[in-house]
């Protein structure tokens, strides 16, 4: 059935290729996606706890994959609610907004955020580094075409993932997150249809709120995992429990009665039912939103930017609640404090003999010393320039699985591990 939400503008690719498939547009997109190395790798990437140090804990596999079900939930809900503006030939599509809930975090590092933050701090003199705009980067450059061009993505699904929309040096003095490369105007103006952004929408915070009806729910999608489902594995694995979420609770004046959300979460604790707890408060975060009808410098383009996501207060507070909860808790716990540290310091310690061997392009102890694979850094002996250079090689790092990187580390830096076996087996 022919959905009117979309016209040619919405499923319009860069290339401006006509997929003449069975699969609809958007569906392309997704599949796109999913049969990328890229994507299997999220597997191996950390999402609270470190992967691959126990089977249960989630991944950003799984993360993501939570994140696309339940975005994909929330446009059935919006489609079925009987006071809405969509109906069964005009609806947000469930598989555009799957595909770019797949890819929210395809971008991300080794090591969780604290490999962003580091990768950041090593580029800081190369444009910086951030997890969106990898992911935006891979879309467009790198993955699913050999010839490093990207996966040609129509303009919705590249929107879809645009969470931010300022470049780095809009942002002032080598800011922290939220931006894109600055080589990615070019995109950033293509998924804007070459309309340029109003003086009101500064670069920050502000343009920042400016997304596409998809991007808006994958972020309210990604943030109800985020805030629920990191719970579970905090619980289980002993990072939260009753006393902590007491003395927590306490020292923030937070309530914890019958009826309010940290009660709720002890007393689930206590009948070990933090599953269906979080199964149901997922339900409910999912019905707490509808749309509304937005005017803006692109809703005459496109239906994407006519309507907004509305979402109930109650449930944001709850939501940004739980969040506070898991950061102060677990995020900031010691233990995780201390792996953090560590994969920073892998990272940096990659980044340096990696860095003296291909973006100086000088010698390690008077020799040309092959560190990276053939066709990795055959292409950085191409680039033009160092800036060039340091971006392939951070490619290589943020690649990189958890696994992949320590191994890697061990390999270049401890005596006791490696063989010739490692490379020929």
């Amino acid at each position: 059935m022919l959905n009117r939400f979309y016209g040619a503008f919405d499923t319009e690719r860069r290339s401006g290729a006509c997929d003449g498939d069975y699969r609809t547009p958007f569906q392309i997109d997704r599949d796109r996606v999913l049969h990328t190395p890229t994507f299997r790798r999220l597997q191996n990437k950390t999402q609270v706890f470190w992967s691959g140090e126990y089977d249960f804990y989630r991944t950003r596999l799984t993360h993501s994959l939570e994140v696309a079900q339940i975005g994909k939930s929330i446009s059935y809900w919006l489609k079925s609610m009987p006071d809405g503006p969509l109906g069964d030939d005009f609806f947000i599509d469930p598989d555009l907004v799957e595909a770019i809930c797949l890819s929210h975090d395809l971008g991300h590092p080794p090591f969780g955020h604290a490999g962003e933050r580091t990768l950041n701090h090593l580029m800081r003199d190369h444009g910086g580094f951030e997890g969106n705009a990898q992911t935006l980067r891979l879309l467009t450059e790198r993955i699913f075409s050999a010839k490093r061009s990207g996966m040609d993505p129509t303009r919705a699904f590249l929107d879809g993932v645009l969470k931010y929309k300022s470049l780095w040096t809009e942002l002032g003095n080598q800011p922290e997150h939220h931006f894109i490369y600055d080589n990615q105007h070019t995109y950033l103006d293509w998924a804007m249809g070459g309309n340029d952004f109003p003086l009101e929408l500064t670069p920050g915070k502000v343009r920042d709120k400016f997304k596409s009806i998809e991007c808006q729910v994958m972020d309210w999608a990604d943030d109800t995992a985020y805030s629920l489902n990191d719970l579970s594995d905090s619980v289980r694995a002993g990072f939260l429990n009753i006393e902590k979420i007491e003395a927590w609770a306490e020292k923030h004046g937070e309530p914890t009665g019958d009826e309010t959300p940290l009660g709720d979460l002890m007393r689930a604790i206590r009948r070990k039912r933090v599953d269906p707890f979080v199964g149901k408060r997922i339900g409910k975060y999912i019905q707490s939103t509808r749309l509304e009808t937005d005017v803006n410098f692109l809703s005459g383009s496109t239906n994407r930017y006519r309507y907004r996501l509305a979402i109930d207060e109650s449930v944001k507070a709850e939501s940004k609640l739980f969040k506070r909860l898991a950061f102060e808790v677990v995020f900031l716990s010691p233990q995780l404090k201390q792996l953090e540290h560590k994969g920073s310091r892998m990272l940096r310690q990659l980044w340096e003999v990696l860095g003296e061997r291909y973006i100086a392009q000088g010698k390690i102890d008077g020799q040309d010393f092959q560190l990276l694979p053939a066709d990795t850094a055959a292409e950085i002996a191409a680039a033009p320039d160092e800036a060039t250079r340091a971006r392939l090689v951070c490619d290589f790092l943020s690649g990189m699985t958890d696994g992949y990187a320590a191994r890697t580390y061990k390999r270049l830096f401890s005596p006791d591990f490696g063989s010739i076996g490692d490379l020929v087996g």
